[in-house]
């Protein structure tokens, strides 16, 4: 019988809040990792195309192949602007970071 009743108070502590869901700090992370996809082709500031989207990392972060070298663009950087993924550096930019 005492065992019921720590479940049920256990379940009266546990249940509201997973029914609040995720933090605001996690849907931020789950809407920037949802930008990049693998395949899509990623469009620098200044409208130059850099290359399709080879892996996307843990954190959001699109990573392609660009002159032979594996970069990877940061997540904060990225965006849909008018349905292209976009980066809000230049390819120069990109490229000073692999």
């Amino acid at each position: 019988m005492k065992k019921s009743w720590l479940v049920i108070v256990m379940c009266a502590f546990i249940l509201p809040a997973a029914a609040q869901g995720p933090s605001e700090g996690a849907s931020a992370e789950a809407a920037s990792a949802s930008v990049a996809a693998k395949g899509k082709m990623l469009v620098a500031a200044n409208g130059a195309r850099l290359g399709a989207v080879y892996r996307v990392g843990a954190d959001g972060s699109a990573q392609l192949i660009i002159d032979g070298k594996m970069v990877t663009v940061p997540a904060n950087t990225l965006s849909s602007v008018d349905g292209k993924l976009t980066t809000s550096l230049t390819k120069s930019q990109v490229l000073a970071l692999h």
